[in-house]
Order: structure tokens, then sequence, then C-alpha cells
């Protein structure tokens, strides 16, 4: 993103939405294994985090800032589900309360809740945070497709960071006829039509954006929805040799870090059971998952070599009608936002 965007971002509601993420949904932010019982930092829909377990492994969230002085809480000390600031020792609840301030006992700080506090879950090897300017009590419940909720399927998380705008990825994700050129070497996507008409059908949850006349051939069709947290979901057709299971599901999610900087969530599905359970995610991580990768790889590239200002000088056509619908959601949704903030 430029300085000029940059500057339109921050003077803009709507923009400023759009570049950190719409507020009020759950956001994956990290795989589990980030977050331990000392503190770590991590930035998040343009805000720094403080995150840590207590004793029953349980993560607590808070944005990474003291109420006292703004010294950085991640620095300081964990106690349970308090955290102290290393910078004055102000002692922080998980819930933005100030419960203890050692330089000056019984001050008016204490007591109050002046710290943000951010809700979380952990599920499917991520933690999720709930992405609201003020502290409330009680967020809504998220769920993600059965890919993920159902146990009939098994699952592998995939995380990287890519040095892109949020949106790209999900444009990315967006259009399968990518797929048929950048991926065309892939084990999975040399096969199908290299042109190809596609519609838009919408569901319960969002929409499917897909080719017609063509399914289980190539990266033919892709899910956007929200249910409580915004999902992407996809199926590439899979070669006997890759073995049971029948197509392979991916699911994906997005977070925005900063202006150029993404959180990418992939888990990967498979509907098996018993001895095939076994057998794929054995096959998986010893032959699998390295070609996997490689694909993936070819989208960060080539997303990371795009201008920031890309996406702002474009010739769309009918292929990219998915994206469209997309955007169009997005900002929709940072337009109602910014309006309630401001009444």
């Amino acid at each position: 993103m430029t300085t000029i965007a940059i500057a339109n971002a921050a003077a803009d509601p709507v923009e400023k939405l759009l570049t950190f993420g719409p507020k009020n949904l759950w956001y994956a932010v990290c795989p589990s294994g980030f977050v331990g019982e000392k503190p770590v930092s991590l930035r998040r829909f343009g805000r720094k985090l403080a995150l840590w377990r207590d004793a029953s492994g349980q993560v607590h969230a808070l944005e990474d800032h003291c109420p006292h002085r703004g010294g950085p809480l991640s620095q300081g000390v964990a106690l349970g589900d308090r955290i102290a600031c290393p910078y004055h020792g102000v002692e922080v609840r998980c819930d933005g309360t100030v419960t203890k301030v050692p330089g000056s006992p019984g001050c008016k700080l204490e007591g109050s809740r002046p710290a943000l506090a951010f809700h979380v879950k952990e599920a499917h090897g991520a933690i999720f945070a709930f992405n609201a300017d003020k502290n409330i009590d009680e967020p809504p419940a998220f769920t993600l497709p059965e890919e993920l909720s159902s146990p009939e399927f098994s699952s592998f998380l995939c995380y990287s960071e890519w040095k892109c705008d949020w949106r790209y990825a999900m444009d990315n994700v967006m259009d399968p006829m990518h797929g048929t050129f950048l991926h065309k070497q892939s084990h999975s996507m040399a096969e199908g039509d290299s042109t190809a008409a596609f519609r838009i059908r919408d569901t319960e949850t969002g929409f499917v954006f897909e080719k017609t006349g063509q399914r289980g051939v190539n990266f033919d069709w892709t899910e956007w929805g929200v249910t409580g947290t915004a999902w992407m979901r996809l199926e590439i057709p899979y070669p006997k040799t890759g073995g049971p299971g029948g197509n392979f599901a991916i699911v994906g999610c997005v977070t925005p870090i900063n202006e150029r900087m993404s959180a990418i969530f992939f888990w990967r599905c498979r509907k098996v059971d018993g001895w095939m359970r076994d057998t794929w995610r054995f096959l998986y991580r010893n032959r699998l998952e390295a070609r996997h990768w490689a694909v993936l790889e070819q989208d960060r590239v080539m997303l990371e070599a795009m201008e920031p200002d890309a996406n702002q000088r474009e010739h769309l056509y009918q292929h990219d009608i998915g994206l469209v619908r997309l955007r169009r959601f997005l900002k929709t949704m940072a337009t109602e936002q910014a309006q309630a903030a401001a009444g």
C-alpha cells in the first residue's frame, strides 16, 4: 500500500475498516502452538495483541497496551488470568479491568475497565479472537464448515504470512480460474478446460462462485460464507494415487496483520475414517504436504510481486464476478459499521 493509500485509509473510516478488517467478527489470529504461558505480542487487524495461557491452558488476549502509560503488556508477567505491565507493575485482568496499581493503591485506575480485551476461542489447531472496538461481555458464536466441524473429516492446518493486503489473498481464492494457469503443473490441477463461464449461486451464509459445465476436474468452485467468522471453501480433485478420501477440501481464513501483511490459514481436509484416516495422514505428511506447499508458494510469490495499488488499476471480465461480489459484500459491511459508529 502506498503512503497516499495509507493516508486515505486513515482519513476514510470505510477504507480503514476494509484495510484492517470489518469489526464484530471472529478472526483466526495464529496457530495454537504460538501461545504459551509466557505472553507473546502479535499484530492483527491493525492492533497489537498480547496473548498468553493461564495454568489451565486457557488463552487470554488484551490489546498490547497498558492503560496507564501504554507500556507493552506482552513484556510483562502473566499471573493466571491477569498480566502485570513491566513498566510500573499495573495488573490488568483478561476482561480489561485494572485490578492493582502497586505504585498508587486505591487510585481511580484500580477497578476501572480501560484496557481493550478480546474474547478468544481455540479450535481446529488455531486461536480465534473477536475483533471489537469496545469490551463486550458475550460475543456471538461462530461456526466453520463441516470439513472442520464434523468428526467424519480429518484435517491439517497450514499457516503462512504473506506480504500483501489481506484482500489480495481473498481475491486469489475467489478466482478459481487462476488454478488452470498458475498451477497448471500441479499434480492436481493439470486437467480441465482453459476457458470457462462462471456463475454465482447464493447460499444461506454467502455464495458459491463456480464454473458451468465442469465439476471435479480442476479448481472449479469457491464458496464464501460468514457464520460469525468469514471463511472460504473449495475442492481440488485428487487422483487415486492421492490416497483415500475422494476430493481434497480446503477451508481458508485470511486475517489482516497490517496494511502490507496477511495471516493465511488453510485447513486441508479429507473425509476419511478408520484405517483410511491413518493412511491419509501418513501419506499427507510424507508425500503430499511438500506438493501442497509448492502450490501455495506460487500464490504467495504472485501476490507479493503485485503492486500495492494493483486492485485500483484493473480491467475485469466475466471470470472475476466472484471477487466483485465479495468486494461489494465487504464494502457494504464496512459502510454500515462506519455509519453506525458515526451515529
